[in-house]
């Protein structure tokens, strides 16, 4: 049995897809986009937009009862390849121990023109 899960403290879905969805013990996140859940805006460097979208997915996470620990894989979507470095020393910063499986790839253009979208899949023992 699935259950929809949905927070105030992460954007709103923009189309036909729910924030995220626990099946059994794990939670499927959608991709999240860098942004700002109050009021919409968008931070402008890839720092700023990786701490968000990363951010986003850690408010759903606990609305759903996981941790960033019960992380299992992340799906990274830049716009620029250069901006890699930049993207991972921050996201080193939110995945500190346990690090998940990844997978990064660079896209031609991403919604409202970001840089940057991350999904993640989480596994509750």
């Amino acid at each position: 049995m699935k259950k929809i899960i949905h927070t105030n403290n992460a954007p709103k879905a923009v189309g036909p897809y729910s924030q995220a969805v626990q099946a059994g013990n794990t939670l499927y996140v959608s991709g999240q986009l860098p942004v700002v859940p109050a009021d919409n805006s968008i931070p402008s460097t890839i720092e700023e937009q990786t701490a968000q979208s990363l951010s986003n997915i850690r408010a759903i996470l606990t609305e759903a009862g996981y941790t960033l620990t019960d992380v299992a894989k992340t799906t990274v979507l830049l716009t620029d390849m250069n901006d890699f470095a930049a993207m991972n020393g921050v996201y080193a910063t939110f995945f500190t121990e346990q690090m998940p499986a990844r997978v990064c790839y660079q896209v031609a253009r991403l919604p409202m023109g970001v840089k940057v979208e991350i999904d993640v899949i989480a596994v509750k023992e």
